[in-house]
């Protein structure tokens, strides 16, 4: 996926934050109607035993300066799911233990570069989206503070997507078992029980809208719709 979210504050996207155990979500989520890689976005995580709703830069790798973080030279708002089971890559131990969920309302995709760039943005239908991602916890060498950062995980291309973004497709957990709660559980290190959810999967109805460009989201053609599989 690009690196765009769509976090509107939007009463599907407060509720599925409610259902996943946060208290007055509207207090400290962060909402953005675009948000780009490397901004700060709201992740839901485990923490001692409680989920709560903290801030982090999405883009796993950071770099300490002299006053706190910057993101890495190497591109990670995203972690390939081909990359979770590499030892020594950036998110095998993320992975295994510090996984998180990303509420958002949408994200979006481009295809084709420079002139011939097409840009679409997809929501989900009466509802919000539980994207799986990764997290990690920085201490700063100077002044001791700690700093979250963050990725989302993608797949392969799905079928029904590649129209829109022909690399990769974003993992979007199912919102009607338990995989969020097992996904959450900082306890729980099986991640051969994830298996599944590597494969590219749509578990929403998604509305979709060609726009002129991401900073100005202009729609230029009119909503369709993709249903779940």
């Amino acid at each position: 996926m690009c690196g765009r979210l769509n976090v509107s504050d939007d009463p599907f996207v407060t509720k599925l934050l409610e259902n996943l155990g946060i208290e007055n979500p509207r207090e400290t989520m962060h909402y953005g109607r675009m948000i780009r890689a490397t901004n700060v976005i709201s992740i839901v995580r485990e923490n001692n035993k409680k989920r709560q709703l903290d801030d982090a830069s999405w883009w796993l790798l950071q770099e300490p300066t002299e006053t706190g973080f910057k993101a890495s030279k190497y591109t990670s708002f995203n972690t390939r799911f081909d990359k979770l089971n590499t030892p020594r890559s950036a998110g095998f131990q993320a992975f295994r233990e510090s996984r998180c969920v990303i509420v958002v309302k949408g994200f979006g995709e481009t295809e084709g570069k420079g002139a011939n760039a097409r840009y679409h943005d997809f929501y989900a239908e009466r509802g919000a989206i539980a994207l799986g991602g990764l997290y990690r916890q920085w201490l700063h060498p100077n002044s001791q503070e700690t700093f979250l950062s963050c990725s989302v995980i993608t797949l392969p291309p799905h079928e029904k997507l590649t129209p829109y973004h022909s690399k990769a497709s974003p993992l979007m957990l199912p919102q009607d078992d338990d995989t969020i709660d097992a996904w959450l559980d900082s306890s729980n290190h099986n991640t051969e029980m994830f298996t599944d959810l590597l494969k590219a999967n749509i578990p929403h109805n998604l509305t979709v809208q060609e726009i002129n460009k991401p900073s100005l989201f202009v729609p230029i053609s009119p909503l369709f719709s993709i249903k779940k599989d």
